[in-house]
């Protein structure tokens, strides 16, 4: 006599039915998923500055306006290295030589030479700036100040915005009658910092180079950092 094996499917499909699938988010069937987002601030005082320095020379032939632009931006640069700034933190962002087609220097050239100064030695970039202006440099931008090492400068404020997370996560909890009982997730939500003051002078407000006696008052400040985390507690009856 043969068998009916056909007779235990509905029994395997009752007893499947009894296991109940995972939450894919990762809670128990007791427990309340609660998702929570909060930032973090940190404040850390800028450790490098950067500025441009250059020359605007005009002459009536490009080979002199070259030549002077060449000896004036010289001493801009062994101005610059007075105070410290290696070659390496010297980085050239303009070198041009035009005809001047309008204006009262109509007819004549002028060559211009501009570097970007990377200065390390925060507290002496109002100094560095007078100094070149003193060489003779015209045109000048900046500065920007930036922390150099920005993931080092964040750290408090990831543990800050962590905590703010978890302080916002009790109080919803508490609220519910509910407690936490485990972290399940810790996403990232990546920093934001605020702009960077910048300032440039344009032809009309170039500064001569005997318009400047002193270093002109200078203040680093502090820079912020803002970050961003999104954090997932299980939440569980008390």
């Amino acid at each position: 006599m043969r068998t009916q094996p056909l007779m235990l499917i509905p029994l395997l499909a009752l007893a499947a039915c009894g296991d109940k699938a995972p939450d894919p988010r990762g809670v128990e069937h007791d427990e309340t998923l609660l998702s929570v987002s909060a930032t973090g601030r940190s404040e850390t005082r800028p450790d490098e500055a950067r500025f441009t320095a250059g020359v605007s020379t005009i002459a009536a032939a490009s080979e002199e306006a070259t030549r002077r632009n060449n000896e004036t931006m010289a001493k801009v640069t062994e101005a610059l290295k007075a105070f410290g700034v290696a070659e390496k933190d010297l980085q050239t962002r303009q070198l041009t030589v035009n005809r001047i087609d309008w204006g009262a220097n109509k007819g004549k050239y002028e060559a211009v030479n501009q570097v970007e100064v990377r200065m390390r030695a925060v507290d002496k970039a109002g100094e560095a700036v007078a100094a070149t202006t003193r060489a003779g440099a015209n045109v000048l931008s900046g500065p920007t100040l930036r922390v150099s090492d920005q993931e080092a400068a964040t750290k408090s404020a990831y543990a800050a915005a962590y905590r703010a997370a978890r302080a916002r996560a009790d109080a919803y909890a508490g609220a519910a009658g509910l407690k936490i009982d485990r972290v399940l997730a810790i996403r990232d939500g990546g920093g934001a910092p605020p702009p960077m003051p910048y300032y440039e002078m344009d032809a009309a407000n170039r500064v001569a180079p005997q318009a400047v006696a002193a270093a002109p008052p200078f203040n680093p400040g502090v820079s912020e950092s803002q970050v961003s985390v999104q954090v997932d507690f299980a939440l569980t009856k008390k």
